[in-house]
């Protein structure tokens, strides 16, 4: 079990790395730094002096490395917008995003895998096939448009839930249900697949000639088993969340990191960019790590 922990955290420092490399230098592809900050109306002596004060004048790898270095002790700069740390910023805005992605991911689990288990019961009769039209709707439906209607209709005709802020619980209600909407889906195929091929398996038949109950068989002997992969996607659909949570924050005013980072792209704030995208994937990896550690407790064979 050591070697395979060892071997999967380094496996996550190198994509860590290559993450820190690809978000620095998506923010220099997307032209000059000097231009953007100082604005359309700059002179260029005014761009030149800016260039020099934020130190873009130097290489770009002594760029890279002096703001990698600093990253990895937990200073990602200030922001050009703010004039505030960035790490205070994300941190100030990170309980929104996390609980957001928390309530998604608990609505996915509660409805996608109880609905793969119902679909694997009953495959191949009309409640399969309603179940598998309903995860292709929820699965083609885009978020930001359903979020609209869940806005207009919840929030502003029937006016049962707010539209915007969390300053009441109510308020995760809908852009949980919004986030949660692509991953009940997966959720479920998962679920489903899983369970009819633990169902057939010899060990279920032994279970269910030893006399155990219908729902002893279902939840404790093949859920056990077919909820391996499911666990490995629901941490990575985590991950996916908090990653949408920018769309999903930005149609119900969320002040979180995703309406953080909107407001970093339209005015430029390229420190802020740069941070949120590290972090997020930071936290992308952690989840993607711990749940390899789970599915290894769960299946020791999967330490080898």
């Amino acid at each position: 079990m050591l070697r395979f922990l060892i071997q999967r955290g380094a496996l996550s420092i190198l994509v860590c790395l290559m993450v820190m490399a690809v978000s620095f230098l998506l923010t220099r592809l997307s032209g000059d730094l000097a231009v953007s900050i100082a604005g359309p109306n700059a002179t260029g002596e005014d761009i030149e002096m800016v260039r020099q004060a934020y130190g873009l004048d130097r290489p770009l790898i002594l760029q890279f490395l002096e703001w990698a270095s600093s990253a990895l002790r937990g200073d990602f700069g200030d922001s050009y917008f703010y004039h505030a740390p960035v790490a205070t910023l994300i941190f100030e805005r990170l309980p929104v995003t996390i609980t957001l992605g928390l309530v998604g991911l608990s609505i996915a689990i509660i409805i996608g895998i109880p609905l793969g288990i119902v679909a694997a019961l009953y495959e191949g009769t009309v409640f399969d096939r309603a179940i598998a039209f309903f995860a292709l709707i929820g699965q083609a439906l885009p978020n930001f448009w359903l979020g609209l209607l869940f806005v207009i209709w919840f929030g502003v005709y029937w006016q049962l839930l707010p539209i915007s802020g969390v300053d009441t619980w109510q308020g995760y209600i809908m852009p949980g249900i919004v986030l949660a909407s692509s991953s009940i889906p997966v959720l479920m195929r998962l679920t489903r697949s899983g369970m009819i091929d633990a169902l057939s398996s010899d060990y279920v038949r032994t279970a269910r000639a030893k006399g155990l109950r219908h729902s002893s068989v279902v939840l404790k002997h093949a859920l056990r088993n077919a909820a391996m992969p499911v666990v490995s996607i629901a941490a990575v659909q985590l991950g996916f969340m908090l990653g949408g949570s920018i769309i999903i924050e930005t149609v119900f005013a969320l002040n979180g990191v995703g309406y953080l980072a909107w407001e970093a792209i339209s005015k430029n704030d390229f420190p802020v960019v740069q941070a949120v995208v590290l972090f997020l994937a930071v936290i992308f990896i952690l989840l993607t790590f711990l749940s390899d550690v789970v599915n290894a407790m769960l299946d020791p064979r999967l330490r080898i």
